[in-house]
């Protein structure tokens, strides 16, 4: 097996438990090392810092999935890597039987549950997996044999993204893994009941992410009137409306995502209403219109390239909601880009308030939900950042 010898200056990280290795930390590569081997990552003298899989294509030449103690990667170690990531979420309350149930969640959360490269959504009793390294494409026979071990799910399906597929060098597998694919994914959370169509295409299916973003928001409408701008199948708008919001208007750009929204709220026996519109375009339309305004735009920054271009418009989205919403109103404002973050949002809010002629104060922050564990050395594991602001 190949080694990966770290540099001097890039062995800390490493050790202190960051699982990535970037190109410009490798002094030398021992051995012959293809893409999506297995390597085993050293320091110049020879200490094992953990073991991970080689990119050679990828901006992350090394992601690590075990210790210096652990052995290689195999159906155990999956195993034993899943009935952590199940006592983690237990210790969380996921899955809830109680009053208000939730049966959809994230199961694994790539480098927060030690599987780099792979994430694992369950809805009820099917799993949905999405692969993000081609050290885990050609090893999802094994994820596969292990999530039937411990879980026996009635399906597993693979929502692998086609352009992380082609960017990261691996084939796609087939659509249905295991079992037999249901006619749609569906799940509780909180209570609310979700049918979404498989030809639905956003992540999963589902924003698993923003559970607290939308127990937040529930809490927080009573008696307003709320906009969910880019709502998909309009998971926050019903919230809102379930916790008393006098008017719910939900836009977005996607018909298909419209009409479940339209069946999910006559399902719950609540209003909606529902708008197919640029979300920005429909919110400048529509100055002091709504008393909060919710705007979760889809990843606008899926690299660093994109950063500047994502940063100007992430200020005309807070400009646009900031203009959207009444004096005395709420406006919240969210990223699901990692180089987008908490610093990044609130610049974006000031520059935006400016631009509309109000004045923000950011009241509250809410990152991504618990079921998607950070590890403490890793920074960039923290993606979902949203700022709730209070507007005059």
């Amino acid at each position: 097996m190949a080694e990966v010898v770290l540099k001097g200056g890039h062995v800390q990280p490493v050790w202190a438990g960051h699982p990535w290795v970037f190109p410009q930390g490798i002094a030398q590569v021992r051995g012959a090392a293809a893409h999506g081997d297995e390597v085993v990552v050293v320091d110049a003298e020879g200490h094992v810092l953990g073991r991970g899989f080689f990119a050679e294509r990828s901006a992350i030449a090394v992601r690590l999935f075990a210790s210096a103690e652990e052995g290689g990667f195999d159906e155990a170690l999956v195993e034993r890597r899943l009935r952590a990531a199940i006592e983690r979420r237990r210790a969380l309350g996921l899955p809830d039987g109680g009053a208000r149930p939730t049966d959809g969640y994230r199961l694994v959360h790539g480098e927060g549950d030690g599987l780099p490269g792979l994430v694992v959504d369950r809805y009820g009793p099917h799993l949905v997996l999405q692969l993000g390294t081609a050290g885990m494409a050609r090893r999802v026979d094994v994820v596969v044999r292990a999530l039937c071990s411990v879980l026996g799910p009635q399906a597993i399906l693979d929502r692998t993204s086609p352009r992380v597929a082609e960017a990261e060098g691996f084939a796609r597998p087939l659509g249905v893994l295991f079992g037999t694919a249901p006619d749609a994914l569906r799940l509780s959370e909180r209570g609310l009941h979700f049918e979404l169509p498989l030809a639905l295409g956003q992540k999963t299916g589902f924003y698993f992410d923003q559970r607290p973003l939308r127990e937040r928001v529930e809490a927080l409408s009573a008696g307003r009137s709320v906009l969910d701008a880019y709502s998909y199948v309009g998971a926050i708008g019903l919230s809102a409306a379930r916790g008393g919001a006098r008017e719910v208007t939900s836009v977005d750009s996607s018909a298909p995502a419209l009409e479940v929204l339209g069946a999910l709220a006559a399902a719950h026996g609540v209003s909606v209403i529902a708008r197919k519109a640029d979300a920005v375009e429909f919110m400048a339309a529509h100055p002091g219109s709504f008393e909060l305004v919710v705007a979760d735009p889809p990843k606008l920054a899926p690299g660093r390239a994109a950063r500047e271009r994502a940063l100007r418009a992430f200020r005309r989205i807070a400009a646009a909601a900031l203009g959207a919403v009444t004096p005395g109103g709420l406006v919240v404002l969210s990223s699901c880009s990692q180089s987008i973050g908490m610093v990044e949002i609130e610049r974006a809010v000031a520059l935006g308030a400016k631009d509309a002629r109000r004045r923000a104060v950011v009241a509250e922050r809410v990152f991504q939900g618990a079921d998607h564990p950070v590890p403490p050395a890793f920074p960039q594991g923290l993606y979902l950042s949203t700022v709730i602001c209070h507007v005059e």
